[in-house]
């Protein structure tokens, strides 16, 4: 029985895990520029997804001057601004439907919908597909910046820190977490999507 050169075998394995580490953050960078170019689906980025560390990942967008994630796998799509067909007798946050990928999705304003103060459209604009159970929704969100893992150590328990969570959002709160000085507020996408002000439209 012939022994490995032990040097050999360890080059081999650092060459094996500085592969592996290269494929990780080619495949982050690729998502990324996917979410920044409105071109990201939950279809064409299974394949892409990069191995899970200790925690769930979010994808984070803003609105209003405020950090917000949603768990990536309820997230459809993100698209930039495109064309929404208006759908008459509907509250003033409905803007209309879209068709995404062959699928009909109506398209609400989400600052309209929070009773926020409400902006023209701009370059970063995106719409963010959601997806609880049956239900898909599009929120029209002032941007889309990136995908992160957060660890559950850094998502705060207890009770909820009224400055920390706007007021005009905390019913669709799950909690917060923070990232050095950075406070990602955690939205519940099946109570937003399933509350009863978005039914009752």
């Amino acid at each position: 029985m012939i022994s490995e050169d032990p040097k050999k075998t360890q080059d081999n394995q650092r060459a094996t895990f500085a592969t592996s580490q290269q494929q990780r953050i080619l495949a982050a960078a690729t998502q990324m520029q996917r979410i920044q170019s409105g071109q990201y689906s939950a279809e064409n980025s299974s394949a892409e997804k990069v191995p899970a560390v200790i925690g769930e990942q979010y994808l984070l967008f803003s609105l209003y001057d405020h950090e917000f994630g949603v768990k990536a796998e309820l997230v459809q799509s993100v698209e930039r601004s495109m064309h929404i067909t208006p759908v008459p007798n509907v509250v003033s946050w409905v803007r209309g439907v879209v068709n995404l990928r062959g699928s009909i999705a109506s398209v609400v304003d989400l600052r309209a919908f929070l009773g926020l103060e409400e902006i023209a459209s701009s370059p970063r604009t995106r719409l963010l597909s959601l997806q609880s159970n049956e239900m898909v929704i599009c929120l029209i969100v002032d941007s889309v910046s990136e995908m992160l893992q957060i660890p559950q150590a850094n998502i705060m328990s207890g009770s909820v820190q009224p400055t920390t969570i706007p007021p005009w959002v905390a019913s669709y709160v799950t909690s917060y977490a923070l990232f050095g000085n950075r406070a990602i507020v955690l939205l519940d996408v099946a109570r937003l999507l399933f509350s009863d002000k978005m039914q009752r439209y």
